[in-house]
């Protein structure tokens, strides 16, 4: 089976208080103890991004480890990757991210490591970055359409409560036909795809929303997808 969980915000770089994002990537492994490898180059493989990693997951059941491109700590780029279970994407300039992927070979890596079943997942550029095409803000910071890698159909929006011009940019990016169809995800949702089919929406914030948003003809139509909190329903 080929999974991919695509966390519009949240996870241990935005709440380390609150993991439940986190375990719920590790528990979709059904391992024991889970081989999870963080990614960090759309951060430059900033240092303190991969020590938060590890503080985080460190406290959680699963073999913490990570991938630098910089620092290039690996022997074979394709063995290390494939020797791990679930391969966690995080944040940051998500051109940047995609073109020393494709300039190491790391995309074409990635789409092997995911038809093997190896769980793929990751956090606003970690999640826009599956789909055919996301809102990004790596250009001078003005929000725009970037072409992704395509493992999943349609377009992605992350950060679509946690920063004010998301919602009306990914409108008007699709209203004028320029961006695909797809889906627009609060901070602290995950959308968890098997085998390229939504399956589940989960969250870490009990009031958090995730979207499927459509074009028809110049109109924008958001329609609310069932999301489950993943914490106690009393808090």
């Amino acid at each position: 089976m080929r999974q991919i969980i695509a966390m519009g915000g949240g996870g241990f770089s935005m709440e380390p208080d609150n993991l439940l994002l986190d375990q719920y990537i590790l528990s979709q492994a059904h391992i024991d103890v889970p081989k999870i490898c963080f990614i960090p180059t759309a951060s430059g493989d900033a240092e303190n991004y991969i020590e938060r990693f590890y503080e985080a997951f460190e406290k959680l059941i699963c073999t913490p480890s990570h991938l630098s491109l910089f620092s290039q700590n690996f022997m074979n780029l394709k063995a290390y990757v494939m020797q791990h279970d679930i391969l966690y994407v995080g944040g940051g300039n998500t051109r940047n991210m995609l073109s020393l992927w494709k300039e190491w070979g790391l995309d074409t890596i990635l789409k092997e490591a995911y038809k093997k079943g190896i769980i793929l997942a990751g956090i606003s550029a970690g999640s826009l970055c599956w789909f055919e095409e996301g809102v990004t803000d790596s250009m001078n910071n003005n929000l725009s359409k970037i072409d992704c890698l395509g493992f999943l159909t349609g377009s992605n929006c992350p950060h679509y409560d946690g920063e004010s011009n998301r919602r009306p940019s990914y409108h008007e990016l699709m209203a004028s036909g320029e961006m695909k169809e797809g889906y627009a995800v609060d901070d602290g949702v995950a959308l968890h795809f098997k085998d390229e089919k939504l399956s589940a929406s989960v969250s870490s914030r009990s009031t958090a929303k995730a979207y499927a948003v459509d074009r028809k003809a110049s109109k924008i139509i958001e329609r609310e997808l069932l999301v489950t909190y993943l914490g106690d329903s009393k808090q």
